[in-house]
């Protein structure tokens, strides 16, 4: 399997383009602020022919790069239905003291075709097999995309802006709720098995076993009520 990930735009998000190998069918997940040179960039060096972008959440710095993205290779966008909106309206998303910032240089709305998420779909796409998690907290239409382990590659978690290495999402924006992404991360991350590697939105790869063993806000989860998260790292991203 092939992964070409970069980090993009004013906030370092991660955009990432996954293919059964080079030369084939390939999926893009949040192309964000300032990804759609990258992701031209990546597809042509290996070979690849997109199909679909898959977005974990609506935050302009996942989706700023949809529009041109699915324009230029005439695919659609899957958005969970809780956060189509953001992609047309991302100052409501964010807040005005956020939005106002933005809304000079980037031009806003949603590509051609739009298909929406639903919690433990499985989508088949590029030759490629990805389990969605709703997983409410950081926005109320956050999702996770899960592949299975093949041959000798490990499970791979795309958890979007729900895990990162060392710390979680915020929680303090429209939408945001601290103990709804405390519930997902119990819900979703923490029976996944500890080789699985994290692909997040911010930030570098880990897997399930380091966060379990290492992550304050995953450390909480798995103690149960009554627990917190001491030590807590800063959250990334918006």
């Amino acid at each position: 399997m092939l992964v070409a990930g970069f980090p993009a735009g004013a906030w370092g998000t991660n955009c990432y383009l996954v293919a059964p190998a080079a030369g084939e069918e390939c999926l893009i997940i949040d192309p964000g602020h300032q990804a759609a040179e990258g992701v031209e960039e990546a597809v042509a060096k290996h070979r690849l022919k997109p199909v679909a972008v898959v977005l974990t959440h609506g935050h302009i710095d996942h989706v700023a790069s949809v529009v041109p993205v699915c324009g230029a290779h005439d695919v659609p966008a899957w958005i969970h239905p809780a956060d189509r909106y953001m992609m047309s309206d991302p100052e409501k998303a964010l807040g005005r003291s956020i939005g106002q910032q933005l809304m000079g240089e980037l031009t806003v709305g949603e590509p051609d075709d739009v298909q929406e998420l639903t919690d433990g779909a499985t989508l088949r796409l590029a030759g490629l097999e990805l389990t969605v998690s709703h997983a409410p907290g950081h926005t109320k239409g956050s999702v996770t995309f899960r592949m299975p382990e093949q041959a000798d590659v490990p499970p791979v978690f795309f958890s979007g802006d729900l895990l990162f290495a060392g710390s979680v999402g915020r929680t303090d924006l429209p939408g945001g709720d601290h103990e709804e992404i405390l519930q997902s991360l119990a819900r979703v991350c923490l029976p996944l098995e500890d080789e699985t590697v994290v692909l997040s939105g911010h930030g570098p790869q880990t897997t399930i076993g380091q966060e379990r063993a290492t992550n304050p806000f995953m450390r909480q989860v798995a103690a149960g009520p009554g627990g917190a998260a001491t030590g807590a790292s800063p959250r990334r991203g918006l």
